[in-house]
């Protein structure tokens, strides 16, 4: 019997209070995204995966992913070049982004006195931080 990763039984568990099942294509897609950290982008994915399965389509990827953000596995990374990149966030500290407008670089950072005045701006507004851009 194979060991899960933690991010498959995570997976699954989502899955299941969804009635839907984990497909071996969607394990494969799952496993395609796992196996890279960093941004990338719904075609990269499917590259990799058609070359494992020639049959995949490119909705089932993009289905996929779309899974993969809703259960918390994922998240979508916005680095202002039109183009939506997914990133790990099961198990993943926090982290935020400085994007180049100018020659597209970016860099990922943690700053805990952002994250302070954020909060505290919420806070006086009424608001509990969940997410920000």
């Amino acid at each position: 019997m194979k060991t899960l990763l933690p991010e498959t039984r995570a997976f699954m568990g989502y899955l299941d209070e969804k009635g839907l099942k984990l497909t071996p294509r969607r394990e494969l897609v799952l496993n395609t995204f796992l196996e890279h950290e960093g941004h990338r982008s719904v075609e990269d994915i499917f590259r990799v995966a058609r070359d494992l399965d020639s049959k995949i389509g490119y909705t089932t990827v993009y289905r996929t992913i779309k899974l993969l953000v809703d259960s918390g596995l994922a998240r979508e990374v916005d680095l202002a070049d039109g183009v939506t990149r997914y990133e790990h966030l099961f198990n993943h500290a926090h982290h935020d982004h400085i994007v180049c407008l100018e020659c597209g670089a970016s860099i990922e950072f943690y700053n805990p006195e952002i994250e302070a005045l954020q909060d505290a701006a919420s806070s006086q507004i009424g608001f509990k931080t969940v997410d920000h851009r």
